[in-house]
Order: structure tokens, then sequence, then C-alpha cells
């Protein structure tokens, strides 16, 4: 429980409240820590006695003679969970340090407390990981995950929607951070949370409980933007079986490619032709690209026109207005799209194919 790591960091701590020779030592009496360095690993008797006594034991300038390892001043039992981890130790005059002792004493155990949860923490953090990895890529339930379900709470009973939340442009999160995202995502206790890298939440969603997805979504992406500054886009699967997670998974990355452009939510359910989109590969799309509106990638002028043409929906009247030129200014730059592309915008076919290809890349 009390490695020399955390000892370390104890000195350190306390060393900024008192300017004393401070050690640490663990419950056999050997030091593990200690402002001067020479004495690590050195045994220290009256550590020893402070710790099977449970109780301080203060080390007068007498008790140097008999006591192995001593020098006057006081050492505290260190308790964690009402058991003695260790002993802290403050050399000097005992009336000087006296007044210090009991305010060092639930500072290093207010120290071992936070390093405790923190690294329960980070276990849970990491076991869940593993588990929601192995969940969403599985077609069956084995008896492995089960097991695994079981020793993390998880009920594998319930329908789940599977939502993935991607940061935008930040940088790495810190466990605090990280601890505030997860509280604000177990407000229902069938839910499962779990990290995916640095960038990424999924979060599986109990069918039974999930009511307004969108809403919850919107209040948790705005939480994260209020709290700490993140900008976030989610995409959602739809809603399936324990032993259909990873259907939902799936559902739910190409939902998240369509909304990382706009940084939005961005429903499965909602999609049409993204659906076809997400299965092309992306060698295909750049042949495409290439093939159709190849001849004005380097037409800046005539891209951006195309772009507001599909964002307005083909309406050119909105679409001249939008790019703050004349309607016949818009009708000349869509003749030479035509021109250059060989693909007429007033067809059905050919402009299908435009918006494609615009639409391939942009992703």
């Amino acid at each position: 429980m009390l490695l020399p790591e955390l000892a370390e960091k104890i000195v350190r701590e306390v060393r900024k409240l008192i300017d004393e020779e401070i050690i640490v030592v663990n419950t056999e009496g050997v030091i593990i820590a200690s402002t001067r360095q020479e004495r690590v690993g050195a045994f220290h008797e009256g550590a020893l006695i402070a710790a099977a006594g449970k109780r301080k034991l203060v080390i007068s300038e007498g008790d140097t003679s008999r006591l192995k390892g001593v020098k006057a001043g006081i050492n505290l039992p260190i308790f964690f969970q009402q058991e003695v981890i260790g002993v802290i130790g403050i050399t000097g005059n005992p009336e000087t340090v006296t007044p210090f002792a009991e305010i060092l004493r639930k500072m290093t155990e207010l120290l071992i407390s936070e390093n405790y949860y923190a690294e329960q923490f980070d276990w849970h953090s990491r076991a869940m990981e593993t588990f929601v990895m192995e969940w969403i890529q599985s077609k069956e339930i084995s008896d492995t995950l089960q097991e695994r379900a079981r020793m993390l709470g998880v009920d594998l009973e319930r329908g789940r929607t599977a939502v993935i939340v991607e940061f935008i442009g930040n940088d790495p999160l810190s466990r605090d951070v990280w601890a505030a995202i997860f509280q604000s995502l177990s407000k229902h206790k069938n839910d499962v949370a779990a990290r995916s890298g640095n960038e990424r939440v999924i979060w599986l969603l109990d069918g039974s409980e999930s009511g307004d997805v969108k809403k919850r979504l919107e209040q948790f992406l705005q939480f994260l933007i209020v709290s700490f500054g993140i900008t976030a886009a989610a995409g959602v699967g739809q809603q399936f079986a324990a032993r259909g997670v990873y259907r939902s998974y799936g559902q739910a990355e190409r939902a998240l490619k369509i909304a990382q452009r706009n940084g939005t939510i961005v429903f499965d359910k909602e999609l049409t032709l993204e659906m076809i989109s997400g299965e092309i590969s992306s060698a295909v799309k750049s042949e495409f690209i290439e093939r159709t509106i190849g001849p004005i990638l380097l037409e800046k002028e005539l891209l951006e026109t195309m772009q507001e043409l599909f964002r307005q929906n083909h309406s050119l009247k909105k679409s001249a207005e939008s790019l703050h030129i004349h309607i016949n200014t818009l009708h000349y730059r869509l003749k030479k799209v035509e021109d250059l592309t060989g693909l007429n915008p007033g067809s059905i076919h050919d402009l299908l194919c435009l918006y494609l290809a615009v639409l391939f890349l942009e992703e």
C-alpha cells in the first residue's frame, strides 16, 4: 500500500509545510523515503514501536542512545482504513514540531487516500475499456465476457444503444477531467461508459431507460463545453440486444463520420445517402472525385459555388444571395463547371454525381 514512490511524494509535499528532516517508514521499521537520501533503507526502531503500538511516539535526545537508528523528534503512525500502513517521522525539538504533528499526519493520510482512489479509478477505467472494446467486437456473448460483466456490474440482459462521443482538437485530458466525465455519464445506473483512447468515449445506453437520447447528449456536450471548454461530436447507433451491440457500434461509427464535419449529433437512423457513402472505400472515393470534379479541384471559386449550391438545397436564388453574387454570375459559374467536368448541374444524374463528389471531397 505504502510504496517508495508514494512515500517520496509524501515527503515532498510535507516538506512544503515544515522545514525539518522528514522520514517515511514502513511497518517493518525500514525507512523508505527521507529528506536525507542516506537514511533510506536504514532501520528505525522508534517507527517500529509507533507502528506496533498504533500511537504517537516522542523521541527525546536521551532516547537516541537506546533506540537504534533514531533522532530526536516525533513518530506518527499513518492510518488507512483503520489500519497502520506506515509511520511518518519529523526530526527536531519535540516541543517545536509537536504543533505540526496532527496536521502533517492528516495531510499524509489524505495523500494516501487520494492516491488509493486514483489507482482504483485507473484500474476500473482500464478494466471497463478492455471489457467494452471486447463487447463491441463480439458477435456472441462468451462465458468470459459474461464473467467480466458480472465483475464490473454490467447487465447483459438489457438492450443497448451505442453512442460514440469524440472530442475535437483537445490536449490529453487529466484524470480529474475523466473522473468528472464518467460521473456525468453515470446518472443512469445501467448505462455503460468507457474511454477509447484519449479522444473518445463509448457510451452504451440502457435501452429501457434511455429516454430522449438527443436531449441527454445535448446536455452532455454542453457540460463538456461549460466545464472544460471541450467541443465534441457524437454518432448514435440504433438499439440492439447485448449480442448485437457490435452492430449498434458500427452504426454509431458511421454516424460519427458525418457528425465530425460540423461538430453535431448525428443518428444513424436518420442517414440515407450517407449509409452508402460509409461503405465505399477511400480509394474508390478518390477515383470517383478525380473522374467527376477532378478538372475543378484547383478552381476554388467553382468548388465553393457547388458546395453552397448543395447547402442551399439547389436553390439558385439562395445560393446567389449566400455567395453575394448576381444570379447571372451563378449561371455563368455553373456553365463553367459543366464545360470543365462534362457534368450538367441541371441533369439529375449529373447533379447526383457532382453531389457525391463534393460529399466525398468534404470527407
